[in-house]
């Protein structure tokens, strides 16, 4: 079969355990086994450590692609790095993020299996020799890439696909070539400095730092995952007569290669260094093979996020990719001059080196010329990269351009983390969902079953009393189980407006404070995500949500009407926790600024509600519930643009809505910090003098909205009704659907639902 080969610098796992039981069916087997040993199955599943090999949503939905692969009995492969330390542990210290590293194998990892005997070298550096057999890239540094491989099983169908991670080992002779005499010890010692090159995950999320490190980590992942696939390819048993492959013609009809956004990129280069170079494949024809073969995917239109690395590293650290890429852009603008005589500002734009005072490398433009397909993650995303992003590309090639939207696994996002919410679906319809979630459509029958309407509310209720009871035990929080469970949780970032969040959980304690008497119905907020270590305005954000939380928490006349409370440590096993008791789902974005997003599916098939703009997949969830079942508010992504010409002046909103003043002016005066009265005047001054998301023009709209959430929340019959029908709505948003488009219309394989013989069984 073909294969497919998911190239992702985060594989973001959370615990395996749980998954594995209930993808081979044997979770209640493994309870009653784990009973009769007087032990507790879930207190041991608390005991395992997440795999925190990612950031967020890019990284979970590799993960979620994994799962469905399998699901799908597709013979896929996930690459990536075995980091020795994930995404930061996040403590809150006096209302601050403090991080700590996470040591995640300290103790081992039971579900990996070291693969010594498939161990291959990466090169860096050296210099580039022109010779006439060819090119050489000689004196190069070693370093060595050493697999490790983690079982992904598919949903009880017998098919278990493989996670491949690579972690970086320095050659027995590092460092004690003929030049370095003496230092022997010193010698050793430097080992780390190639093993460095997987200890740790960088931890930003929608933001480029181009350090030297991450560029190893980029070109490291790629060189070791094409030479495995190149091993694989010509080992195989089916194509050339040959008894060992060297013709490469039907190497894009036996590979797919799928670049999980731009981190990967450097596929393109190198597989064509490995064709001319070293397979001695034509110029021409290595080009049209790397192209059949690589696709991309594209994760955001934030220009802070865009990859461009500066030539003078490229120089360095990979000469011969570096005299690649230059070629391939000379072949690419050429084709565009002869296209457009005389357009040299459109070359400009679409060279994929951007000139300038530091000379730099886009690699998205390197991804666009490289792929025969690119996609974006949700339908608006993927208007927006054919009518913005990529203009010049998409009119130069539209039929590259494709619309793949996210999904998630219902294995993890509803078996395992809401049994009782799968357990009173199936009754009513059987277990057919759980590998084609469109059949919730059938639920749709129920909405008005009394019956159905009252078992939703009291699965909802119990998750609500057990998430209070967890938060109770670990954070020693008291919280109202009967209040509105209203949560956002995701990265901390300026995009996806936290701060909107806050200014709402304010001017809800200032109407309890002018009315204390006036009937009020109670919320919880919680807040949670991580702010990347060097992102100074996502810190003071979590400071802030700390702060008003200390204020609303600890004044009397508020009681347990309002509670703002910060998650710490928000991560995939926390996740699982949260969503199944959320009341609301906060997805805020500016339009246009969240690619897809995928919690916002989350909440919606564990039978919370959502408050939204519409941006990323929100708006395919308003069109498949109805957009009257979800609390849509707020600019579009036209009136983001026309706001962008008139000119976006927060002050005129300042000064118009007296509450919004109020809540601005508590920030800017210290009543939320009063031991340093000048605490948030960055946030202010931001809000005020630049605020690229906003916020206050959103702000009017979204009070109104949570004011309709509150009439509504009043009403539980209704509220529940609402419910029902967005679970029945959300089968769209399985991560099969994804992969099954993906497969069909980017790597051109048929998927198979038949379920494999047990290994037990003969096979035919």
């Amino acid at each position: 079969p073909q294969r497919i080969y998911y190239l992702s610098l985060e594989f973001y796992m959370g615990r395996t355990l749980q998954n594995t039981m209930v993808n081979l069916g044997l979770q209640n087997a493994c309870d009653e086994a784990i009973y009769q040993l007087g032990l507790d199955l879930e207190e041991l599943e608390e005991i395992e450590e997440d795999a925190g090999l990612g950031n967020g949503g890019l990284g979970r939905l590799a993960a979620c692609f994994l799962d469905s692969m399998a699901t799908l009995g597709l013979a896929a492969y996930g690459y990536g790095i075995r980091y020795e330390f994930g995404i930061f542990n996040q403590k809150i210290v006096d209302g601050w993020q403090v991080e700590e590293a996470d040591d995640w194998l300290r103790y081992g990892n039971p579900w990996e299996k070291a693969r010594p005997e498939y161990m291959l070298p990466v090169h860096f550096y050296g210099r580039v020799c022109h010779t006439p057999e060819g090119v050489k890239w000689i004196d190069t540094q070693v370093v060595l890439a050493m697999p490790y491989d983690t079982p992904v099983p598919g949903y009880k169908n017998n098919t278990v696909n493989t996670m491949r991670l690579w972690s970086a080992k320095a050659p027995n002779d590092f460092n004690l070539q003929e030049f370095n005499v003496g230092d022997y010890i010193e010698a050793v010692l430097d080992r780390n400095l190639a093993e460095n090159i997987s200890r740790v995950l960088y931890p930003n999320d929608n933001f480029f730092e181009g350090k030297e490190l991450r560029l190893k980590q980029e070109y490291f992942v790629v060189a070791a995952t094409l030479q495995d696939i190149i091993r694989r390819f010509k080992s195989s048993k089916f194509g050339c007569r040959d008894p060992v492959r060297t013709c490469f013609e039907t190497f894009p009809d036996k590979v797919a290669i799928q670049l999980n956004d731009t981190h990967p990129a450097l596929s393109i280069p190198e597989l064509m260094r490995i064709l001319v170079d070293v397979e001695k494949v034509d110029w021409d024809k290595a080009w049209e093979i790397t192209k059949r073969t690589c696709a991309y995917t594209n994760h955001t239109v934030l220009p802070e996020a865009l990859e461009r690395w500066p030539v003078s590293m490229f120089e360095k650290l990979l000469p011969r990719h570096l005299e690649i890429i230059y070629a391939l852009n000379q072949m690419h603008l050429d084709r565009v001059a002869s296209l457009y005589p005389g357009d040299i500002d459109r070359l400009r734009r679409m060279s994929v080196i951007e000139e300038g005072d530091c000379k730099r490398i886009n690699m998205a433009h390197l991804c666009v010329i490289g792929s025969h397909a690119v996609n974006g993650v949700a339908r608006i995303h993927s208007d927006i990269v054919k009518n913005s992003v990529f203009k010049d590309f998409y009119e130069l090639e539209p039929e590259k351009f494709q619309n793949k939207t996210n999904g998630i696994t219902p294995r993890r996002w509803l078996l395992l983390c809401n049994p009782g919410l799968a357990d009173v679906i199936a009754e009513k319809i059987g277990e057919g969902f759980i590998t084609d979630l469109s059949q919730l459509k059938k639920l749709l029958d129920f909405i008005n079953n009394e019956a159905f309407i009252r078992e939703v509310a009291k699965v909802k209720q119990e998750n609500k009393l057990k998430f209070a009871a967890y938060l109770e035990e670990q954070y020693k929080v008291k919280i109202n189980p009967s209040s509105m469970f209203d949560v956002q949780v995701k990265r901390i970032h300026e995009y996806k407006r936290q701060l909107l969040n806050c200014l709402h959980a304010i001017t809800l304690y200032n109407r309890i404070r002018s009315d204390p008497s006036k009937s009020f119905v109670p919320r919880t907020i919680m807040i949670g995500g991580k702010a990347a270590p060097g992102y100074h305005m996502a810190k003071m954000i979590i400071k802030l949500i700390t702060s008003i939380g200390e204020v609303i928490n600890n004044d009397p006349y508020v009681g347990d009407k309002l509670k703002v409370i910060f998650l710490e440590n928000y991560r995939v096993s926390l996740a699982e926790k949260v969503i199944p008791a959320a009341d609301l789902s906060q997805q805020i974005s500016t339009a246009g600024t969240e690619a897809s997003g995928t919690g916002n599916m989350k909440f919606m098939v564990n039978g919370a509600l959502t408050i939204g703009t519409m941006d990323g997949a929100n708006v395919e969830m308003a069109e498949e519930a109805g957009e009257e079942n979800l609390f849509i508010f707020g600019m579009r992504v036209e009136d983001v643009e026309a706001l962008d010409r008139q000119g976006y002046n927060a002050q005129e909103y300042y000064e118009r809505l007296p509450e919004l003043k109020q809540a601005v002016d508590q920030i800017s005066s210290g009543f939320f910090s009063p031991r340093d009265p000048n605490c948030f005047k960055d946030i202010v001054n931001m809000l005020m003098y630049h605020d690229r998301f906003k916020v206050f023009a959103d702000y009017e709209a979204y009070i109104k909205c949570q004011g309709q959430v509150d009439q509504l929340f009043m009403d539980p019959r209704k509220w529940t009704r609402k419910v029902i029908r967005n679970i029945a709505c959300s089968g769209k948003f399985s991560s099969d659907r994804t992969i099954m488009e993906y497969a069909q219309e980017i790597w051109h394989v048929e998927p198979s639902a038949t379920k494999i013989p047990p290994p037990n069984l003969p096979r035919d």
